[in-house]
């Protein structure tokens, strides 16, 4: 195993850009031709700045990278600009094409008249440019207005400059607030955290302070106190109990009790939060390991208040509303005989349907609204195929959606059907704009949602808002996988209520039966460590291994050459790595480096891009992780690299077969190495074979729901590697049933 590489030392560079290689207006990543102060070579610079000119004077903080294409790139994390002090300088500047109205020529002409006054003539005296071969009346406003302009913005980001706001930050400030931006951050500059995608409490805070903002400042507590319930929504939770929300406020702020108190209320009066008692519908918290303590908890909150931020609170209300609705009244499909049906669909899928699968079939025919919940190897894909057949053959009109593009993917291949991304059958605008909505719904008569349990509330809010009049839902997924990782237990808390229809499938069929990927899940969900001794032709195995660094190298090894060797897997393609987490030797960040250096090293022939500290080689495999609609491909979607462009730099990935996506340098933040996935990341996929690190360094995230969805995930093989112990502590845990949600109360 190669050792991990020595990290670079941060040293500051300044002097002169010569040329503008790139620039993404969007998020402000630009490549630089420099020269640095005491050179006369140009080198490579990449950063991010709100705009950048040729001529302009630079100082950058960052790292040397060496690049085997490129030569030596300076990756700078904070990049300030300035307008140039030369004469050479400065005529490069206004030639560049950041003024309107001047081209290099008229430039060239500008400076040497002005010479070093230029940009105050420019600005108070721009008559005086009509002396100027070529300049008019109608030129010199244009050079005027653009350079007035151009000054806003520069004057902007000096202030955010020396306020310690880094460029990438101060482009967003910028971009969000315009040319308010100073007076803004004056007033109130903890509206950042409200209105900036990547600004937070803690980063307003910071530039607060900065500001000269009292500690006990109201803006500061009421921010503080929306922040606790922006972080508990983070975790899971649509509301927070309000004692807990001050207890975690007076941490965070350091501030009195009574003033932190004191800001609900006139939180409350703006809308920015609501209290929930009681009398209202108290949310619980579901603790399904201990249905003692699940008692327990209620009784306590019985008289506790709990704060929601008001876009939780409605979408719970909006679900329950839909859901009453749907639930009130009965199927109204075309007649059907369901004895002749469930013959016929027997007979076309040469498939012999359990007494139990029949039932689940008769139901989905006379429900408006049905849930079909299971585990692994209960049927629950060959109960929707059959469900489905039937209703086609009635010309029903079918919708088939899923959280994610690959659990869309599997539901297209099990059913035979087109199925979307819900994302994308809503119409997903960006920003929170959907293009179906209550007064734009949906098209279609029976509509299926398969993974249900990945859906948070905001979502499935949405989705049932857009259903048309008449419409019949079907709900599919497995309440025991992990919770969505947005706010709420949608699925959980549909069935938990008891006042939806729901067929709860327990039957493990003969074929599944006979697979210990399956009884080991369904021994897990019920708490039991499962039969962990090595037996020959089983699926699922146990390898020990304690130390960390032993059981990185255990499954490089087994990616790499056994399990291809005995198996026939393509290490790349069909091996998939799953763990908890993103940090530690055992998070995603090392085990995608080990694999990487094992299943696809470098070589000579092999081009490879370095950008965001990461490596990316032809042959990798990669993740999206965040949505982008102009590209249509969505945070997990998975793919490979299958070339790179050296000039200008782009990177081509193939997501499957009939579609290839291209990313220019700015947008490899979107990217990441897919060798190993967090076990959240991976839900709604499947992968032939799954490899999944048990260890105590994950003692913080291990729990029971985190093994099953990991376990869960592999078609032909599944194998653990590490620590009993760490396996039992896991199964013994049901930390992400701890969710204080509203919904099933509302119910």
């Amino acid at each position: 195993m190669p050792p991990p590489r020595n990290t670079p030392k941060a040293e500051v560079l300044r002097g002169l850009v010569e040329r503008v290689v790139f620039h993404n207006e969007e998020n402000g990543f630009c490549i630089l031709k420099i020269i640095p102060d005491g050179k006369t070579g140009t080198v490579s610079l990449l950063g991010k700045a709100p705009r950048v000119v040729a001529g302009e004077e630079f100082e950058a903080r960052g790292v040397w990278e060496p690049n085997r294409d490129f030569g030596p790139q300076f990756e700078a994390d904070d990049l300030k600009l300035k307008r140039p002090d030369s004469l050479g300088g400065i005529e490069r500047y206004l030639g560049s094409g950041l003024i309107k109205g001047i081209g290099p020529a008229h430039a060239k002409r500008i400076v040497e008249k002005f010479g070093p006054k230029v940009f105050d003539i420019i600005e108070n005296e721009s008559k005086k440019l009509e002396d100027v071969e070529g300049v008019g009346k109608k030129r010199r406003l244009e050079i005027r207005e653009s350079w007035m302009k151009q000054k806003s913005l520069h004057s902007i980001m000096l202030f955010l400059h020396q306020h310690g706001i880094s460029s990438s930050r101060a482009l967003r400030i910028y971009k969000t607030y315009g040319d308010e931006a100073q007076a803004v951050l004056q007033e109130n500059p903890y509206r950042m955290a409200q209105d900036i995608r990547g600004i937070g409490f803690k980063t307003a805070d910071d530039i607060a302070y900065r500001l000269g903002v009292a500690n006990d400042a109201p803006e500061r507590l009421k921010a503080g106190l929306l922040h606790v319930l922006e972080t508990a929504a983070q975790n899971g939770h649509c509301c927070f109990p309000e004692a807990k929300t001050i207890e975690k406020a007076l941490e965070l702020l350091g501030a009195s009790d009574e003033l932190v108190r004191s800001q609900i209320e006139p939180l409350i009066e703006s809308s920015q939060i609501e209290r929930v008692t009681s009398d209202a519908g108290t949310p619980a918290r579901h603790e399904d390991a201990d249905p003692a303590g699940m008692l327990r908890s209620r009784e306590a909150n019985a008289h506790t208040t709990f704060l929601y931020l008001p876009p939780l609170r409605a979408a719970e209300q909006s679900i329950a509303a839909s859901v009453k609705a749907l639930a009130a009244s009965p199927a109204a499909y075309p007649p059907i005989d369901e004895d002749a049906a469930l013959a016929w669909v027997m007979k076309k899928t040469v498939t012999e349907l359990a007494e139990s699968q029949q039932r689940a079939v008769r139901e989905a025919l006379r429900q408006r609204l049905l849930i079909i919940t299971g585990g692994p190897g209960v049927g629950k894909t060959t109960i929707l195929r059959s469900i489905l057949l039937i209703l086609q053959s009635k010309q029903v009109k079918l919708v088939l959606a899923a959280p994610t593009g690959r659990a869309a993917k599997r539901l297209s291949e099990s059913t035979g059907l087109e199925a979307k991304t819900l994302h994308r059958l809503l119409e997903y605008q960006g920003e929170g704009d959907w293009g179906r909505h209550r007064g734009k719904p949906l098209v279609g008569e029976l509509f299926v949602v398969d993974e249900a349990s990945m859906i948070d509330a905001p979502l499935m809010a949405q989705f049932l808002s857009a259903l048309p009049p008449g419409a019949h839902l079907l709900i599919v997924g497995d309440a025991d996988q992990l919770p969505s990782v947005g706010p709420g237990m949608v699925l959980h808390d549909l069935i938990a209520s008891g006042a939806v229809p729901c067929v709860k499938l327990t039957e493990i069929f003969r074929q599944a039966a006979s697979s210990r990927i399956i009884t080991s899940a369904h021994a897990i969900n019920r708490g039991q460590v499962p039969d962990l001794k090595p037996a020959s032709r089983s699926d699922f195995f146990f390898l020990e291994a304690s130390e960390p660094e032993e059981i990185r190298d255990l499954i490089v090894q087994l990616a790499h050459t056994r399990l291809p060797a005995k198996y026939g897997f393509d290490p790349i393609a069909d091996i998939q790595v799953l763990t908890p987490m993103n940090r530690n030797l055992l998070g995603t960040a090392s085990l995608n480096h080990s694999l990487q250096l094992a299943l696809n090293p470098p070589n000579e022939v092999k081009f490879e891009i370095e950008r965001f500290q990461t490596t990316f080689r032809v042959g990798d495999k990669v993740i999206q992780t965040h949505n982008n609609y102009d590209k249509e491909v969505f945070n997990g979607d998975i793919g490979h690299i299958t070339a790179i462009d050296a000039d200008p730099v782009k990177l081509h990935v193939r997501f499957d077969a009939q579609r290839t996506v291209e990313y220019e340098p700015g947008e490899l933040d979107e990217l990441q190495p897919a060798y190993a996935l967090t076990i959240h990341k991976s839900q709604g996929s499947e992968f032939p074979c799954v490899i999944i690190p048990v260890s105590t360094q994950h003692y913080v995230l291990l729990e029971r729901s985190l093994i099953y969805t990991a376990i869960t995930r592999a078609k032909k093989l599944c194998i653990l590697v590490g620590d009993e112990r760490a396996l039992s502590l896991a199964i013994s845990k049901q930390e992400s049933r701890k969710r204080f949600t509203g919904l099933r109360e509302l119910l």
